[in-house]
């Protein structure tokens, strides 16, 4: 019975000890990070304190053996603090962004399987009715992937960031050679973009998904087609990139399809607030989708 008590002492004990070692590291900790300003503070109201409850001597040894900590090891420690603290912060700002290169290259995923899908089934129809016409969108295919390939495995290496609108206009010329295959006398395509601005930054594959959604929501659903026109402008410190259509209008394509979330989405994830994804409703009918993001001359300025 004796020993279990001796026991339970020495545990005690222990504990105590631990608890004593765990409040002097906080204690150290905080001496290494307090101001001095803020230090001359508790000590006046630690030495105030101290009179009132008739403890001026303990207040006294408080204030003599926190200069000294604070003296002799306080800035060694405060340096030790600072840098582990900002090797956390150099880990969780890694981890967030590969979680945002993990997102990007995810999302970038959702655009290409049906498109490619789409077209190899057109060019399967037309090897059996024009195989002329087949060997044509073979060849638009092929220029289009070489255009793009390239591109995407860029922006994936930048975390979504790499390319140009010049690349992304002549990506979308091959992906509309290969619509108008498909579509033929019912879609017409005009593109209004400066070449001064070929060279302005510019999210891969969002301008085609724009098109795309033109397409796919504006002027297939008419009968009779239609055009879409491609344009760009800067305004103040802002790139413009609008796709027009004078398809069958806003309320049938401006919604939360997953093109245009999907665009949301990697405009959030690269630039904030600072760029947006705008759909308006032209007067002369149809729909406006414009991509809005700061405007650089080139990739590196």
């Amino acid at each position: 019975m004796a020993a279990v008590q001796i026991n339970r002492a020495l545990d005690f004990v222990r504990d105590a000890m631990r608890e004593a070692g765990a409040l002097w590291w906080r204690f150290f900790d905080w001496l290494a990070l307090i101001e001095w300003r803020q230090l001359y503070l508790v000590w006046f109201l630690g030495f105030v304190a101290g009179l009132f409850v008739n403890l001026v001597e303990p207040a006294i040894w408080f204030i003599l053996v926190s200069f000294g900590v604070k003296v002799l090891a306080g800035g060694k420690r405060r340096a030790e603090l600072l840098a582990r603290d900002a090797s956390s912060k150099a880990d969780v700002a890694n981890l967030e962004r590969r979680l945002t290169e993990a997102q990007m290259a995810t999302l970038q995923a959702q655009v290409e399987p049906h498109f490619l899908f789409n077209t190899l089934a057109l060019i399967g129809q037309l090897i059996e009715t024009d195989p002329k016409e087949a060997a044509r969108v073979h060849g638009h295919l092929i220029e289009y992937l070489r255009a793009s390939l390239p591109q995407m495995r860029g922006a994936m290496g930048k975390g979504g960031t790499g390319g140009t609108l010049g690349k992304q206009v002549e990506l979308s010329r091959a992906y509309l050679a290969i619509m108008q295959a498909r579509m033929k006398e019912r879609l017409h395509v005009r593109f209004e973009v400066p070449d001064f601005l070929g060279s302005a930054p510019f999210p891969p594959m969002m301008l085609q998904t724009l098109i795309e959604n033109a397409i796919k929501h504006g002027l297939e659903p008419k009968v009779a087609g239609g055009t879409i026109v491609v344009r760009s402008r800067v305004e103040g410190a802002t790139l413009h990139v609008d796709v027009l259509d004078d398809g069958v209008g806003f309320n049938l394509h401006a919604g939360s399809g997953v093109g245009l979330a999907n665009i949301r989405e990697r405009l959030a994830l690269l630039y904030g607030t600072s760029a947006e994804l705008v759909i308006e409703a032209p007067v002369t009918g149809g729909a406006c989708v414009s991509i809005r993001l700061p405007y650089r001359m080139t990739e590196d300025g």
